[in-house]
């Protein structure tokens, strides 16, 4: 996951996925997110992806590139999505990206675009 570093020169290496698919209606059959930058190339109604696993400042990047709406699931239930209850999923509507950014043990905060 794309992460800072305090050196001048740093040039993050950055991961990039462009066919993602969306898969199953729940947290632990939804298509797990590997990159830091992920576009979603299939999306299905009622399916999701799920975030990776990030280290506190860490962020993850998801635009979907499709008509449909996307639910985006933390990495397991013990995370929340902005205000959203833990372990549920945020809706991310077709044709908008969001940066999803770890910011504590529980918590994900979502910068969508509109």
């Amino acid at each position: 996951m794309l992460s800072r570093n305090a050196g001048v020169n740093y040039r993050p290496h950055v991961v990039v996925a462009t066919t993602v698919t969306s898969a199953g209606s729940t947290l632990a059959t939804a298509t797990d997110l590997t990159a830091d930058l992920n576009v979603l190339s299939t999306v299905t109604t009622g399916q999701g992806v799920s975030l990776n696993d990030m280290e506190i400042g860490d962020s993850q990047e998801v635009y979907n590139n499709t008509v449909t709406e996307c639910l985006v699931y933390p990495p397991t239930t013990s995370y929340a999505i902005n205000q959203i209850a833990a372990g549920s999923a945020h809706v991310l509507p077709g044709y908008t990206s969001c940066v999803y950014r770890k910011v504590s043990t529980a918590r994900i905060v979502a910068y969508q675009s509109s």
